[in-house]
């Protein structure tokens, strides 16, 4: 049986108060990739920044590896437990290099930059290149690569896609998949491209303005076409 990594209990949050998400519970667990579905506004990232320990729980529980989150803001120590954000802005430090973002994505013990060239070859020939003269694949690229040379236990992937041309995030997501296989970690995956996430995902969880709609097996998800138009549109398609 696999670790449970991440076990989300019941949970609201949101902001000065007001809650976002209401009553969401969903888990992922070691070696297994979940998909985080929605429109936007769905709440996913709200989501996602609660469990990196930079959201508000106005109630339930995130409890990662054992460990309950603090409802108080504390990212620094989620960190430290082996959890990795990947958002939707990259944030990458875009006026050093590349062998640079690498190296300081580790706090602690040997560096491992071999890691993030096995997973991305073409990171290879870039590590004296800027952040900032990346083109937006090999910046999402440095973005995974800095993540793997972590060594995450758990790995929350925000729009992977984002400002990328179909032919580029088409490539990179198999690699979530290969990730998950071969470290072991768990990844959490928001993602807009429903398909592309749920072909390289175990399970999926849907939200629609806060709530969790529907939830299940990744296959039986990406079989069902109303499923797909409902993560664009809202739940009023799965009703129609």
């Amino acid at each position: 049986m696999s670790e449970r990594l991440l076990t989300i209990e019941n949970l609201d949050t949101g902001y000065d108060g007001v809650a976002v998400v209401r009553g969401l519970s969903l888990h992922v667990d070691a070696g297994e990739v979940v998909a985080l579905l929605g429109p936007n506004g769905a709440g996913k990232t709200t989501t996602l920044m609660t469990i990196s320990g930079m959201g508000q729980i106005l109630d339930g529980s995130v409890t990662i590896m054992g460990r309950p989150v603090p409802r108080l803001r504390q990212a620094h120590r989620v960190a430290r437990w082996g959890v990795i954000h990947v958002p939707e802005n990259r944030g990458l430090l875009y006026q050093l290099t590349v062998r640079e973002n690498l190296q300081l994505a580790k706090t602690s013990g040997k560096v491992d930059i071999d890691r993030a060239v096995d997973f991305f070859p073409a990171l290879g020939p870039l590590m004296n290149r800027r952040g900032g003269l990346l083109s937006g694949g090999e910046q999402q690229m440095l973005v995974l690569g800095r993540a793997i040379v972590a060594e995450p236990k758990l790995m929350m992937v925000d729009e992977m896609s984002l400002g990328l041309a179909p032919v580029i995030y088409e490539e990179l997501m198999p690699v979530v998949r290969r990730i998950a296989d071969e470290t072991g970690a768990g990844v959490l995956l928001v993602e807009q491209h429903v398909d592309l996430a749920l072909e390289v995902s175990d399970r999926g969880y849907v939200l629609n303005h806060g709530d969790l709609v529907m939830q299940g097996d990744a296959r039986d998800l990406l079989a069902d076409r109303a499923l797909l138009d409902a993560s664009y549109l809202g739940v009023e398609s799965l009703e129609a």
